[in-house]
């Protein structure tokens, strides 16, 4: 009879032996799969996210070719008020600003300003102070802080 209980204890400790590997592979199968499924959904949210921004961002400057365009007329529009003086003319160059102003264009400040060539373009360097722009020759625009036309100004150097 020990020789059987024996044998049976082998058989079971085999038995047990085998059950726990089994255990371990599944175990370590299961923290593969979730390994795998914690990054297939963080690319996932990684991509809603990145989606999300470009379509914000795509919305945000989707009216940035129309705006861009209108600016000429924008130009000959200060000229005439400016050159006619006129009180109704200058009332519909404020309100057009207005609107342009309601979509986020924001006209770049230049007059006085150190000379930045990212929003500047010099046409011409005049006598003034080093680096500051002395005269603004046709106006610089900006939509959410993105630079639609650059400013042409001049800029001043000391002779």
């Amino acid at each position: 009879m020990k020789k059987q209980d024996s044998k049976q204890e082998r058989i079971d400790e085999k038995h047990v032996e085998e059950s726990e590997k089994q255990l371990e592979k599944a175990h370590n199968e299961i923290e593969q799969w979730k390994g795998k499924y914690l990054r297939a959904l963080a690319d996932y949210q990684n991509l809603d996210r990145r989606v999300r921004d470009e379509k914000e961002e795509i919305r945000k400057f989707a009216s940035a070719i129309t705006l861009a365009r209108l600016f000429p007329a924008i130009d000959t529009l200060r000229k005439a008020k400016d050159h006619i003086n006129d009180a109704g003319l200058g009332l519909v160059f404020k309100e057009f600003m207005a609107v342009l102003e309601e979509q986020g264009v924001e006209k770049i400040q230049t007059v006085g300003k150190d000379f930045d060539p990212h929003q500047m373009e010099c046409i011409e360097v005049v006598q003034g102070e080093d680096n500051k722009v002395i005269e603004e020759s046709l106006p610089g625009y900006r939509l959410h802080g993105k630079v639609l036309r650059v400013a042409q100004v001049k800029v001043g150097k000391k002779i």
